[in-house]
């Protein structure tokens, strides 16, 4: 009997590896996972801005002049009704400021809107 030698497929922890063999080439995909991404950093960073203030959502809330409900759908990940005005209102009463900038497009970012490699 020949031993035969079995190729073991090489698993990768590189999400970008990852999410083009999941998504193809699937333009659509590509910008509703893009959309989910700000979305997700834009709650976290709602969140860790006001965990670094040391307040609940209530706390924020009241200083903002909104429902801790609010701030609690802001905090979450799945929301995707961030607006600027609001999130100036955050800045202010946590004593900071919101910083927003056009920068030259990542390799993730040009996969994600062209559906092609940069």
């Amino acid at each position: 009997m020949k031993a035969t030698k079995v190729k073991s497929a090489t698993k990768t922890k590189n999400a970008l590896k990852i999410l083009d063999k999941v998504t193809g080439n699937d333009k659509e995909l590509r910008v509703l996972i893009a959309q989910e991404r700000v979305n997700s950093r834009v709650a976290r960073l709602i969140y860790d801005a006001r965990k670094e203030a040391r307040l609940t959502q209530k706390q924020l809330a009241d200083r903002i002049g909104t429902h801790q409900s609010v701030i609690a759908r802001l905090e979450d990940s799945d929301y995707d009704g961030h607006s600027l005005s609001m999130l100036q209102r955050i800045a202010y009463a946590l004593h900071k400021t919101v910083h927003i900038a056009f920068s030259a497009p990542s390799r993730a970012s040009l996969l994600t809107h062209s559906g092609k490699q940069a």
